[in-house]
């Protein structure tokens, strides 16, 4: 489906993407998560041909981009991470005239647009405004409104952002089952559990280039202890300097909490009864161990 082959985009001094390669194939969702300015929105505005890059390839359904990109763009749906719909269109009419972008007929149209607002559970707001609904609804228009060209790939830039859990759980749905009727998906999301739920493959950026990618479950695999014990409260952080603190393969602290992985949880979990006082919790190790392994816990900025 697409291929993206040694690219590299700088802007002014700054080198926003460094030598990133990907391929997808159909059927399959792969996520790129990473911190802010690691590069991920550039990515995808170069496969989308709204951003040149300095260097590399993008081949596209086996057309080149941008040279091609009318044939490839015909092809591909669009969720930006901002809302764009048209505020003086309601959401059927939002639908009809981006179809009319690609040259659908109308007839086809008529057909489509009931279909699409059935799938993004928006029957009953179809003369309503985008004004009307809201943010979840939007983004499900958005989705609705991305399909309208019937895609081979979707690109889908932070889908989620600012959903509330019910709303994100929705689109999880929505988006699991267009994987399941064979659309491929190139996804950029700061939500983990997003990407472990949705992602058949993940790659990690940082500082515009490749740390780290495979299966999710390949990765915590490779790069974290199986368990994690995080331990909460104004007495946590000093228990690291603790003899049976050993037990931790590593241990990472932060503010008054401190993180125990290891795959000798219940030595851990023994010697911390003792602390009472301290909140104590056991699980397995996630996305978000391995988000903030790779990348560190200090907060970006946005370049």
């Amino acid at each position: 489906m697409l291929i993206c082959q040694s690219l590299a985009k700088k802007f002014d001094d700054h080198l926003v993407v460094n030598n990133v390669s990907f391929s997808i194939s159909p059927g399959e969702c792969l996520g790129v998560i990473g911190p802010n300015g690691a590069g991920k929105t550039t990515t995808l505005r170069m496969c989308l041909g709204l951003t040149a890059p300095d260097s590399g390839s993008i081949i596209a359904f086996g057309h080149q981009m941008p040279k091609d990109s009318l044939i490839i763009k015909s092809r591909i749906g669009v969720v930006s991470q901002f809302d764009n719909l048209d505020p003086d269109f309601t959401c059927a009419e939002n639908l009809r005239v981006y179809g009319n972008y690609f040259n659908i007929d109308r007839h086809t149209l008529s057909t489509r647009i009931p279909e699409l607002l059935e799938f993004a559970s928006l029957t009953q707001k179809a003369d309503a405004k985008p004004s009307e609904l809201s943010g979840g609804m939007k983004r499900r228009l958005s989705l609705a409104r991305a399909l309208i060209n019937d895609p081979d790939l979707l690109l889908l830039d932070e889908p989620t952002t600012g959903l509330d859990p019910q709303a994100r759980h929705l689109m999880w749905e929505r988006l699991s089952q267009l994987v399941q009727n064979g659309k491929s998906i190139l996804l950029t999301t700061h939500f983990m559990d997003e990407a472990e739920r949705l992602c058949h493959r993940l790659i990690v950026l940082d500082q515009g280039s490749i740390i780290a990618q495979g299966s999710p479950r390949e990765l915590l695999k490779e790069n974290l202890e199986p368990e994690v014990i995080e331990v909460h409260g104004n007495r946590a952080t000093p228990l690291k300097n603790q003899p049976w603190a050993s037990c931790a393969s590593r241990i990472e602290t932060a503010g008054e909490s401190i993180y125990f992985y290891t795959d000798k949880a219940q030595s851990l979990l023994k010697e911390l009864a003792a602390y009472p006082e301290l909140r104590v919790l056991h699980r397995p190790v996630n996305l978000e161990d391995l988000f903030l392994k790779l990348t560190g816990r200090q907060i970006r900025e946005e370049a």
